[in-house]
């Protein structure tokens, strides 16, 4: 009898122990303070830049030790991670696209243990990104002396033929003589075959180095589909003034077909009627456009 009574008591307590640890374990898993605050999703502002996402938020006066941004980039086909320290309040996702619409952002707090908030989810889209382009090559045009012509010849010196003959000791120059002509003076090539981006190359004259006159200075680079018509696509100015100084242009991109082009001289150094050139060459370009909102995707 005193045998199974003190049995049943054995019983009894450890049972009551038993119940007592699992309630300790419930109350220590429920009230852990050590978790993160996470980021609310309305205090997040997004802005869509070109090929960019700006993320931003006010400073949180909460406990965290970093935070982590996840989200899926669609061109590249991968999951990236972003870190941000805490009191950070923006992260700039680069490499995004406006024909991917929306992106999902996951926000998630850490502590020091490395224990994570609840995640948060902010969804946002990509400003157009920007195209490209990249000059691939130019080729000289050959050029001969009965597709050039000009409005204001000098009669006295200075052919307009000079400037294709390979010569930098000879030049081209415009009306100095009585009766002079107003600015502008232009050098037009009339071409056989139509032509679109291009680029352009001039040599001062070199056989006058007593002066910087005469050159140059604010230039319209016309082109025309009937010779008639001229639309400016380029205007050239900071253009060099020294005796035998080159100018070489960045291509042009006209975004059309053309037969006929001008080198319009509206103002020269010194304020001259007139200008002066020793060689002139035209080229065409070979421009790759590279666009990443429509290219193919793999």
């Amino acid at each position: 009898m005193n045998f199974n009574l003190k049995y049943t008591i054995g019983i009894c307590i450890i049972a009551f122990l038993i119940s007592c640890d699992d309630k300790i374990n419930e109350f220590e898993v429920d009230t852990n303070s050590g978790y993160p605050a996470n980021i609310e999703s309305s205090a997040v502002k997004t802005e869509a830049l070109p090929g960019q996402i700006l993320l931003k938020w006010e400073a949180l006066d909460a406990d965290y030790s970093y935070l982590q941004i996840k989200y899926y980039d669609p061109w590249q086909k991968k999951d990236i991670y972003k870190i941000a320290s805490k009191g950070t309040t923006e992260v700039l996702i680069e490499n995004t696209l406006a024909r991917f619409g929306e992106y999902s952002f996951y926000f998630q707090t850490f502590n020091s243990q490395h224990q994570g908030s609840e995640i948060m989810e902010i969804k946002a889209v990509s400003g157009a990104a920007e195209a490209s382009y990249t000059e691939k090559s130019r080729t000289k045009v050959d050029l001969l002396a009965e597709q050039l012509s000009t409005n204001a010849q000098e009669p006295s010196e200075g052919p307009i033929s000079n400037l294709i003959d390979g010569k930098p000791g000879t030049f081209f120059h415009t009306r100095w003589s009585s009766p002079q002509k107003p600015l502008p003076h232009y050098i037009q090539i009339d071409f056989e075959e139509e032509h679109q981006d291009f680029a352009i190359y001039y040599q001062n004259r070199t056989d006058n180095t007593w002066t910087s006159d005469g050159r140059p200075s604010v230039v319209e680079l016309q082109i025309s589909t009937n010779g008639e018509d001229w639309k400016t696509v380029e205007t050239l100015t900071g253009l060099p003034t020294n005796h035998s100084s080159t100018y070489t242009s960045d291509y042009i991109i006209t975004g059309e077909k053309y037969k006929s082009f001008r080198f319009s001289v509206a103002t020269t150094s010194g304020n001259t009627s007139y200008f002066n050139l020793a060689e002139f060459a035209f080229y065409d370009v070979d421009i790759e456009f590279y666009d990443p909102e429509s290219i193919p995707l793999d």
